[in-house]
């Protein structure tokens, strides 16, 4: 598990720097792997419909409900590592 760990650790560094800056779907898609991989489930309310990127965010969260932490934590890796080109 430790090296998993400073395998996303180490992506979410790289994550930062990517050289473009990915769409808005793959965008969503690192915040709810990373919020899933950190936090778990998601949890609290969900956005009002005037906070369109909060109620999107939590949105992309929530269809990771049930997903272990260490899979989001490798599916996290691995899309970072496609970002990057690696």
């Amino acid at each position: 598990m430790s090296n998993l760990h400073a395998e996303f650790e180490a992506a979410a560094a790289a994550a930062q720097q990517l050289p473009s800056r990915p769409d808005n779907d793959t965008l969503l898609q690192l915040y709810a792997l990373y919020k899933q991989a950190t936090a778990g489930d998601a949890s609290g309310k969900r956005p009002g419909f005037t906070d369109f990127v909060g109620r999107a965010k939590y949105d992309a969260w929530a269809k990771l409900h049930g997903t272990a932490k260490e899979t989001a934590m490798k599916s996290y890796v691995e899309l970072v590592a496609k970002l990057k080109g690696s």
